[in-house]
């Protein structure tokens, strides 16, 4: 991996903001009819990778699947995440109708940190846990981050990808902030280091832009088509939720 071209491609030109193209769909509040999990468990400790590079929560047969792109430093994707995910998750990803998969797409440095730092927990329930954690940590790291001299942000421009995602890292205190919570800095450090996993996050926000037409955070896919936005005085999670509905028929 070439240190400028990573340094490159984390900065994609994008917008904390998704736009699409899909019909709206009618919304219905009756009740999911419930498909049963594995050895009676719940569809929420029911985590994969796809081979896209997401982790997927829930039944990997959903009949409806509703795959986020999402930034870490993204403040809309971070207001979902508030909102959202945790109605997603308790009315829909439960019941094992609907799969959450979120992908990271990355846009700077720090979010390839933050993403590294999340998905050092794997495919298990934690790498969600500490997804929507770090979320409400946004606004504390964003602000540590910008107190950090310009100067010392050029200089990282000129050192490996892994100096620069381990100084970000170090910059926004993630790595003490993982160890509170069951990562080690052992464990994050080799995280924070692994080449092959930052290259996977690149890719799979290259493929995002050239499949889908990502051009900002948050944006989902819903059976695999771009959702339609939300319109004037809507959340993304209102506007994603009639759309499912919709779906589900």
């Amino acid at each position: 991996m070439k240190k400028l071209s990573l340094f490159a491609a984390a900065l994609l030109v994008s917008a904390c903001g998704g736009e699409g193209s899909n019909t709206t769909a009618a919304t219905s509040n009756a009740p999911l009819e419930q498909v049963a999990a594995p050895n009676g468990g719940d569809w929420t400790r029911t985590v994969t990778q796809t081979p896209e590079g997401g982790m997927l929560l829930g039944n990997p047969n959903a009949s409806v699947k509703v795959v986020e792109f999402g930034s870490m430093t993204c403040h809309i994707c971070q207001e979902f995440a508030a909102e959202g995910e945790p109605k997603l998750v308790e009315n829909y990803v439960k019941s094992g109708q609907v799969s959450y998969e979120f992908r990271n797409f990355v846009r700077d440095p720090l979010d390839i940190s933050m993403s590294l730092i999340t998905r050092c927990a794997g495919a298990t329930p934690q790498f969600f846990q500490l997804t929507s954690a770090l979320y409400a940590e946004q606004p504390r790291i964003l602000e540590q981050v910008q107190k950090v001299p310009p100067q010392q942000l050029q200089a990282l421009q000129s050192a490996s990808p892994a100096q620069q995602f381990g100084q970000f890292a170090q910059f926004a205190g993630l790595q003490a902030w993982a160890a509170q919570r069951g990562l080690p800095s052992a464990r994050t450090s080799q995280c924070l280091a692994n080449q092959a996993e930052a290259e996977r996050l690149v890719q799979m926000t290259s493929d995002a832009s050239s499949q889908h037409e990502v051009t900002g955070t948050p944006t989902f896919l819903l059976d695999g088509e771009v959702a339609a936005p939300p319109q004037a005085g809507q959340t993304h999670w209102q506007n994603l939720e009639r759309q499912i509905r919709g779906a589900l028929g």
